[in-house]
């Protein structure tokens, strides 16, 4: 296989083309010592895989490549603490996120438990009344409830003074988070974390519900040790059959896919294909998902409706959804998020119109971040209008909204999606000890805060600054990976499932492979639904023809040039190779990505499978 340069220095889309780093000796043994195909070798070196580590990154398998749990901190002795409450038969809570994630998380304890033969209750937020994170109202309806301990899942690593008021209720509360940390951490009875300073586990990729279920798998260890199941004649957690909920939620929140992740979701898939829970199913059936769910399911079809019930408010029913053993209480939650997700698309639709003119008419496109809200926007919405500005403009975006408070007075709610370079959820911390954000925190390239609007543009002056600080000076520049360069007649079904097989599941950090038909000729050029571009594309010289989709793309420089010059101007375009098996035949399509305007009769050295 041989290199390339398609010298794009400047797309369509507003980004230069480059290409990973490789080394041929190393591509060489790889596809040697393990019988690959090179260009399967060629892709995983370019994601640093070593020659060693190639089985335990293409065929991961729970006897041996689950981590030790208890090598996260504080893990040990939390499980040790838990289990004695269960034995002792004292009151257990659980408080989760509004997100997926939390879902997930919430859904894993409750079923824990359940199997115990403990119904323990939980409590989801609301996204739009509440906010991000656990709040002491939250905690004192779980009190009256009964709860002694509460576990607190994918939030609470920043909530010094909502996990202070717990301590004061006499509550003993165990956080179970995977966000970024400080040096200081809440006066909880535990905080695990793999994000903590402290913590060498090497588990920071995990999503909380991985960070859960690991606490499942130790404080199982410390049941068994102790006899329990053997005392109450009951058998152990079925826990790999919740391995379908761990990958739900692991996809869902874009964490990474790389090391005990790629596993949990790779066996978690082949759970999910079983349909065994119940509130999977549904949505699978609500959604018309026919084939085994993939990741691509995942993240946009079930996730975005287990997400819209917070969204509309409904904050607890993708919880109860993924919790339940009733197969027709799941199919009427899934209906329900079903028609919450319609809603949902409506309200954003206008959200990111109004979005997008706001950054024109004011010409923020070019600002180290982008900033904007209005007091009529939906609460419920600002992290995805924020994630349609980053990737429309290639710049970190942040929208506020705004919704009574606790205490009934207005509140800015804001939430940021970022790129790389810039840490979204650092920067919101630092405005929070600056005095500046009620509560701010999160991921790298996801956060979100409460902010007084009278202090939103002191926010913007600081954030604008961070950001400057952090890119150190450079515009940012978007680069666009290019990982092969394939001819559209080399580009059959047996290629594309020996790349989805070997190297799948796709994620962040195992981002799908992205790779450029070259010096293609387009035909039949035209919109489809809404806004999307369809085109069959050909080799510039002519044979075999693909069908290809730029979805969203009709108002776009590459969706405005497919359609322009169609007939008298070649094409390079880079995108994801799919299998449609529509009619039950199977053909390879193209999501395309970017696209660049080529130089008729360029000469591109191309790979082969």
């Amino acid at each position: 296989m041989a290199e390339f340069a398609l010298d794009v220095e400047q797309s369509l889309g507003q980004a230069r083309w480059g290409m990973p780093q490789t080394e041929q000796d190393i591509v060489t043994q790889i596809a040697r010592q393990h019988e690959l195909p090179e260009i399967v070798a060629r892709l995983l070196n370019a994601r640093g895989v070593a020659p060693e580590d190639v089985n335990s990154f293409l065929y991961p398998r729970l006897s041996k490549d689950f981590p030790d749990p208890l090598s996260m901190v504080g893990m040990e002795d939390m499980a040790e603490f838990l289990a004695q409450a269960i034995i002792s038969g004292r009151k257990i809570a659980v408080f989760g996120d509004f997100d997926v994630d939390g879902a997930t998380s919430t859904a894993i304890l409750v079923r824990f438990f359940r199997h115990l033969g403990i119904e323990v209750p939980f409590y989801i937020p609301d996204r739009l009344k509440e906010g991000y994170g656990p709040n002491e109202n939250a905690l004192k309806v779980l009190k009256d409830q009964g709860a002694e301990i509460v576990l607190i899942c994918d939030c609470g690593t920043t909530s010094f003074d909502v996990i202070a008021a717990g301590r004061d209720m006499e509550l003993e509360i165990c956080i179970l988070d995977h966000h970024e940390a400080e040096d200081k951490l809440p006066e909880a009875a535990y905080v695990i974390n793999p994000k903590r300073k402290d913590d060498t586990s090497g588990l920071q990729m995990l999503a909380a519900c991985g960070v859960v279920f690991m606490a499942c798998v130790a404080l199982n260890a410390k049941l068994r040790a102790k006899k329990y199941f053997e005392e109450k004649g009951i058998s152990e957690p079925p826990l790999k059959e919740w391995l379908d909920i761990v990958a739900l939620g692991t996809v869902c929140d874009m964490v990474p896919l790389i090391g005990v992740n790629r596993l949990l979701v790779r066996v978690g898939f082949q759970q999910m294909a079983k349909l065994a829970n119940p509130g999977i199913a549904a949505l699978c059936a609500v959604a018309k998902v026919s084939s085994d769910p993939t990741p691509y399911h995942a993240g946009f079809i079930i996730g975005p409706r287990i997400n819209a019930g917070s969204r509309i408010h409904k904050a607890d029913l993708g919880a109860k959804l993924l919790s339940t053993d009733d197969s027709e209480e799941a199919k009427n939650i899934a209906w329900t998020l079903n028609d919450c997700n319609e809603k949902r698309k409506e309200i954003q639709a206008e959200m990111n119109d109004h979005a997008v003119n706001m950054v024109e008419e004011g010409g923020l496109q070019n600002n180290p971040i982008i900033i904007v809200g209005h007091e009529d926007w939906h609460p419920g919405l600002s992290g995805l209008v924020a994630g349609n500005l980053k990737e429309k403009y290639g710049r970190p975006a942040v929208c506020v909204t705004y919704a009574p408070g606790p205490e009934s007075a207005l509140e800015g709610r804001g939430s940021g999606r970022s790129i790389p370079g810039v840490n979204m959820g650092a920067a919101f911390i630092d405005a929070r000890n600056a005095g500046i954000l009620i509560k701010g925190g999160g991921h790298a390239m996801a956060a979100g805060f409460t902010v007084a609007p009278d202090k939103v543009d002191e926010l913007t002056v600081f954030l604008t600054a961070h950001v400057e600080k952090q890119l150190g000076g450079e515009v940012p520049v978007t680069e666009t990976m290019i990982d092969g360069v394939l001819s559209v007649r080399g580009a059959t079904v047996d290629f594309v499932k020996i790349i989805q097989d070997h190297l799948g599941p796709f994620g962040q950090e195992n981002s799908e492979p992205l790779f450029v038909l070259p010096n293609v000729r387009l035909h039949n050029v035209d919109v489809v639904g809404k806004d999307h571009v369809r085109a069959m594309v050909s080799d510039w010289e002519g044979g075999s023809r693909m069908k290809a989709m730029a979805f969203r793309a009709a108002d776009t420089e590459v969706g405005r040039a497919m359609l322009k010059h169609a007939k008298d101007q070649p094409f390079h375009i880079a995108g994801y190779f799919k299998i449609d098996d529509w009619s039950g035949q199977e053909r390879v399509e193209m999501h395309i990505q970017d696209a660049a305007m080529a130089m008729e009769g360029t000469q591109v050295e191309k790979i082969s499978a």
